[in-house]
């Protein structure tokens, strides 16, 4: 059986499989049924190691096995694996989500939190600072910010970057609001995002920017989050951020964006 390594690489990433795992399932799948011994030569997967894959692969929902002597296998619809292993996922995403909602009020968390309090004392505050990769990570990152919000709220970004806040950060913000927190919010405003805008005009002060293009956090003239890419040019993956824990940059920072805002026109 001839399998291109790319098609191969594909579906590990795809389906979640290790190189061993990925490989004894297109074979299988080739052949519709067999043992372990023909896969293990059909795949060029050490004999030794064949039974523990097949024996993953059937937890995964990928496999069948058949009874009998010898123990054969059956390979499944990939339609129908694709079905379950969505499902496990689901399952697996629910569990775990329930294990860490325990954590709330348990003696576990309260150690965590006990550790890191102790550590965060011999920390210089400018120190705090480090970097972020990945879309996901950063916004993940600037709604933990959010949260931990007490005063102000300063957010600056791009055109399609207020359509993404509103997903990634409109939960947390409403909260913010209701503790008093004061929010601004500016950006590029158009037919793409006008709808966004005035939704967010609920919680905070919206303005139009429309000579500057940056993409930026500041929390309570203490923290700073600013992407150092244009996110029209650049894959989610690719974006990077930099956290900064500084009362001088970020004061600095807001009292030239003070001087920007007032030249903005208000949202309507």
């Amino acid at each position: 059986m001839i399998v291109k390594e790319e098609f191969l690489s594909r579906l590990r990433k795809i389906f979640d499989l290790n190189q061993y795992e990925v490989k004894v399932w297109t074979a299988l799948i080739s052949r519709g049924t067999s043992t372990a011994g023909e896969l293990s030569n059909i795949s060029d997967v050490p004999r030794s190691r064949t039974y523990d894959i097949l024996e993953s692969l059937e937890k995964k929902g990928f496999i069948v096995m058949k009874l009998g002597k010898p123990i054969k296998f059956i390979a499944l619809k990939p339609e129908e694996v694709v079905e379950r292993v969505k499902k496990n996922l689901v399952r697996s995403a629910q569990e775990k989500s329930k294990r860490l909602e325990t954590l709330k009020g348990d003696e576990v968390l309260e150690e965590l939190n006990t550790l890191f309090t102790q550590g965060i004392k011999f920390v210089e505050p400018s120190d705090l600072s480090g970097s972020l990769r990945g879309r996901q990570n950063l916004n993940n990152h600037i709604d933990m910010m959010v949260r931990d919000a007490e005063s102000t709220i300063t957010i600056v970004t791009t055109r399609e970057g207020l359509n993404r806040k509103m997903e990634a950060l409109m939960t947390s913000l409403e909260k913010a609001k209701k503790r008093g927190v004061k929010i601004r919010i500016a950006a590029p405003i158009d037919a793409s995002n006008i709808q966004v805008a005035r939704d967010f005009k609920r919680i905070a002060e919206v303005k139009n920017m429309e000579k500057i293009k940056a993409r930026f956090v500041i929390i309570d003239s203490k923290q700073i989050m600013f992407m150092l890419l244009d996110d029209e040019k650049f894959h989610p993956n690719y974006d990077v951020g930099i956290w900064i824990n500084t009362d001088f940059f970020a004061q600095a920072l807001e009292q030239m964006f003070e001087l920007a805002w007032k030249e903005m026109k208000n949202v309507k």
